[in-house]
């Protein structure tokens, strides 16, 4: 175990005991979110200027290749306050993907056991090409996108779908009262390797302690599991 996740055992102890409002109180300072939004605008705007060769060369595969059709993935994912936004990715999948999954039933109770997740070699919507940008995290390069359109920041709780909100339970209020992230603390204590209900956990300890330097601390964290290709599928 890490050391993220032996801090979040720490931490677990306190969720219980504090409010929405205590939430609200904890490092909201103006000069917080103004150096935070600085850093998003920023790093969105290098991000992107990276991201534009990949859309060129991508561009070919997507055109030409064996699985013809868009190139981003979009999905509608809830934000913060609970407003919901479309999220932008490097298409890993066949078109209409989740039918393809939902037609199989006993791979669907599957990977709705598996915290909405399942293994690429078994998954009947990922491609080859999808298994490849996925491992090296290339897929989540467009989301620059939604970081400078405001939607995401660089770092905090990952953005769930509907279904996954639900694993919150009375949480709820807590994981949707900052902006979700690119990376954040669950990615940097193991991303796919850690499921629910302990990524609950791990992603209010967030919510509770959001730093400047924690987001230092985690996009170097995240920047090391990416280059190891840890926890990514």
């Amino acid at each position: 175990m890490n050391d993220l996740l032996k801090q979040n055992k720490l931490a677990e102890a306190d969720f219980n005991n504090k409010s929405l409002e205590e939430v609200g109180k904890c490092n909201s300072s103006l000069l917080y979110h103004f150096t935070k939004r600085i850093i998003d605008i920023v790093g969105s705007i290098f991000g992107i200027i990276l991201t534009l060769p990949f859309i060129i060369v991508f561009s070919v595969f997507y055109l030409f290749g064996k699985n013809k059709g868009p190139m981003f993935f979009k999905q509608e994912r809830i934000g913060k306050n609970g407003k919901k936004f479309i999220i932008y990715k490097f298409r890993s999948m066949v078109i209409d993907a989740e039918n393809k999954l939902k037609e199989n039933e006993v791979l669907y109770q599957k990977y709705l056991r598996n915290n909405f997740k399942i293994e690429p070699s078994e998954d009947p919507r990922v491609t080859k090409f999808g298994i490849f940008i996925r491992k090296t995290s290339i897929d989540e390069l467009p989301q620059f996108f939604n970081v400078l359109k405001g939607d995401m920041s660089l770092v905090g709780p990952r953005p769930v779908v509907l279904e996954e909100l639900n694993k919150y339970k009375d949480r709820k209020k807590e994981f949707l009262s900052v902006k979700p992230g690119m990376t954040g603390y669950w990615q940097a204590s193991g991303r796919s390797e850690v499921g629910y209900p302990e990524r609950v956990n791990i992603e209010l300890y967030y919510v509770f302690n959001k730093t400047i330097l924690l987001d230092i601390k985690i996009i170097i964290k995240t920047v090391i599991q990416v280059i190891f290709r840890k926890g990514a599928y």
